[in-house]
């Protein structure tokens, strides 16, 4: 009886041994270029943590996936809480794989600002396509970033494409100023609305407007289906008064059930139609160029902003400074100049 338990603590003991080896960067990109799930899965925990030890391997990650050429269209979905995200993501993701697509769902669940905690229930809202072979859910926090959008999920979207998934949806948190981050990382952008909201034309922020390649009234089923039809025209009217898009795209306003999985192959259609309409005229490729640059130059502000906080000269007369604002003996003006010259002379 000793005996047998000693086996099973042993072989727990190796288990859990395993489970913490941290596997090398090239059996990492070895998974993810065969589509093993799990490899992904490790990949976007390395990438999403925050220690320092990990970033290096990280970023040699990231630029060996990045050598794997990829036609994915990355898809952002966004709209208010209770819009059914999740239930048309299912529905979507479930069309896709259908058609023998491989989808990859990064789910971006708000953080708590008290808590710093997360629920990450987008697999359980999604329980057929959690078990689709061909689909891969990857709930992420949020955070303090911009937007609702996980630091890292740019990077994400790297690595599932290199996994060979072909289509990438980001759902991320809800409609807000700083939603437009997504914007930032997505090919085609879908902004999901509620039929009978009373927001036909005042309740949504203008900007997500713009952005918006479509506006897709969700729910358009039994007693709502004449307030859809009815919030399908007022939009459709409402975005002729926005300037045209530089690609040449007109916005379409579609409708759809995806608790009943009604109207959702055509929502595919027109975003293939948009795959091929900016293809063409080179739009596709020049907006993933400007969005290289874009992600670049924050990538430089964050690093920036990291370094400098972290110089513990600058840590320490940041503090005194501090002091001097709260009594109103300098202004934050003058306590701002004289950290970046204390900064100056750090470098020199």
């Amino acid at each position: 009886m000793g005996n047998t338990k000693n086996t099973r603590s042993e072989r727990i003991s190796k288990i859990q041994s395993f489970r913490k080896r941290a596997p090398s960067v090239s059996t990492l990109v070895d998974g993810i270029f065969n589509g093993d799930p799990t490899a992904l899965a490790r990949a976007i925990t390395l990438v999403e943590s925050t220690d320092k030890r990990h970033q290096q391997k990280a970023n040699e990650l990231v630029e060996q996936c990045l050598s794997k050429k990829s036609d994915a269209m990355r898809i952002g979905i966004t709209g208010v809480p209770g819009v059914g995200k999740s239930t048309f993501i299912e529905s979507f993701g479930k069309t896709l794989t259908a058609l023998g697509k491989k989808v990859a769902v990064l789910a971006v669940d708000p953080t708590s600002s008290i808590s710093k905690g997360s629920i990450l229930g987008d697999k359980t809202r999604m329980e057929e396509l959690v078990k689709d072979p061909h689909a891969f859910i990857r709930p992420s926090p949020s955070g303090t970033s911009l937007g609702g959008v996980a630091r890292k999920t740019r990077e994400t979207i790297v690595l599932c494409e290199a996994a060979g998934y072909n289509v990438v949806l980001v759902e991320t948190v809800g409609v807000g100023q700083s939603e437009t981050a997504v914007h930032s990382m997505v090919d085609f952008f879908l902004l999901l609305k509620l039929p009978g909201a009373g927001d036909e034309l005042q309740g949504i922020k203008r900007g997500i407007m713009e952005m918006a390649d479509a506006l897709v009234i969700n729910k358009a089923d039994g007693d709502n289906l004449k307030r859809a039809n009815f919030a399908k025209s007022e939009f459709t009217r409402a975005l002729h008064l926005y300037p045209p898009k530089e690609n040449g795209w007109v916005p379409k306003v579609l409708s759809c059930s995806a608790l009943n999985n009604k109207g959702i192959p055509e929502i595919w259609d027109m975003i293939q139609e948009y795959g091929l309409e900016t293809k063409e005229k080179g739009h596709f490729r020049a907006k993933r160029q400007e969005q290289n640059k874009y992600w670049f130059m924050q990538t430089l502000d964050s690093s920036l902003k990291q370094h400098f906080y972290q110089n513990k000269k600058i840590r320490s007369v940041l503090d005194l400074l501090l002091v001097e604002v709260i009594e109103n003996r300098i202004s934050p003006f003058k306590a701002a100049e004289k950290l970046l010259q204390q900064y100056e002379r750090e470098l020199k």
